[in-house]
């Protein structure tokens, strides 16, 4: 139980400083406020985390999967691999442009796509894979990468929850045709909402600056159909200001969850592991529980320890996805899926925790014992 003196450890505490409340009010003043310098400075600065390239801001994690799907000329009659081991978003811009969805099954480390499963997943009419770097691990990139390249398929990271993660060197949103990022408040940054594509390609780069301004590159001349998914300059200048910590917030959270894999010992969990060459940057700290998992948060929560599923009901399972699926006489045999949606607990790994409040964490966790 949570001592009188002893405030709950939230499970996340999303950063607005002072900084960044200086810079948003830096731009309402200027009266430049949208679609401005402010976000070609944050383009620009954002490029160096992927490998110099080409960055597309624009107003949220979603429209950038659903923007980037659209300007590789992905829709009806294509089918993307996606796992269902994630968050909707995934698999709804994947519909929204029309496109079939086959979910693909995970591997247990990573949670990211398996890639003999996605390679069982392959017909003709697939035109991407989607992998999802969840929590901040990098899914097997090294041997996704060639199972699109053997069958001609376009690769669209989803890596929204993984800013500076990288494998073998290689940073997350610089394998693929794009790689796709959000700036939510509960990220490792933010920009209070927002999003980013990245290319090394510069005519998809332009294919997408013109489908998030109206189809047009200058005002009133529209080239193609687009939409309104602009970033403003508000949203920009707080992602500046944010991206400048991002280093320091990586470190402090990779050295949270040292601490945490070094001090939990309950033989009831199971720590993240990560896979060889990955650079973990930590969204969350993803813990396995066996036997009875709201037991187990229930305990957490008594102790003041945040804590959450993320996520309790695979895409596949949801109501949107279930129907049509079934309807068309498709089933999904994804058994680590199901296991992880089963006994996934997040836990706090945020750079503001104070050695005592992850102390409290290990200890909160430990007292779970064996028997659950």
């Amino acid at each position: 139980m949570t001592s009188i003196n002893e405030q709950p450890i939230p499970a996340a505490r999303p950063v607005i400083g002072e900084e960044e409340i200086e810079a948003a009010v830096r731009v309402l003043r200027s009266g430049r406020v949208v679609q401005g310098p402010e976000v070609a400075a944050f383009e620009e600065g954002f490029s160096e985390l992927v490998d110099g390239r080409h960055c597309v801001a624009v107003n949220s994690g979603t429209s950038a999967l659903h923007l980037l799907l659209l300007a590789l000329g992905i829709g009806p009659g294509d089918e993307v691999i996606v796992p269902s081991f994630s968050f909707a978003a995934s698999a709804n811009a994947v519909r929204l442009v029309g496109a079939d969805v086959v979910f693909a099954d995970i591997e247990p480390g990573s949670y990211g796509l398996d890639p003999a499963a996605v390679e069982a997943a392959v017909t003709p009419r697939t035109a991407a894979i989607m992998p999802v770097h969840l929590y901040g691990h990098p899914a097997a990139m090294d041997k996704l990468m060639p199972i699109a390249e053997k069958h001609g398929l376009a690769v669209v990271e989803d890596a929204c929850q993984a800013h500076a993660a990288a494998l073998n060197g290689t940073p997350v949103g610089a394998f693929g045709a794009g790689g796709t990022f959000s700036f939510y408040p509960t990220k490792n940054m933010h920009s209070l909402e927002g999003g980013m594509v990245t290319t090394a390609d510069a005519e998809l780069a332009r294919t997408l600056r013109l489908l998030r301004n109206q189809g047009m590159e200058q005002r009133y001349a529209n080239e193609i159909v687009g939409a309104n998914m602009r970033m403003t300059d508000v949203s920009a200048a707080v992602g500046r200001v944010q991206l400048a910590k991002l280093g320091g917030w990586t470190e402090q959270r990779r050295a949270n969850a040292a601490f945490l894999d070094a001090h939990i010992i309950a033989p009831s969990v199971t720590t993240p592991p990560v896979a060889e060459g990955a650079h973990h940057v930590y969204h969350q700290y993803t813990i396995r529980v066996r036997g009875d998992r709201d037991a187990a948060m229930a305990k957490l929560t008594e102790a003041g320890v945040g804590n959450a599923v993320y996520y309790p009901t695979p895409i596949h399972r949801l109501k949107p996805y279930w129907g049509p699926d079934q309807k068309a006489g498709r089933t999904w045999d994804l058994p680590e899926t199901e296991s992880a949606a089963a006994e996934v607990v997040s836990l706090p790994v945020h750079p503001s925790l104070s050695e005592g409040e992850l102390a409290r964490i290990a200890d909160a966790v430990n007292a779970l014992g064996e028997n659950l």
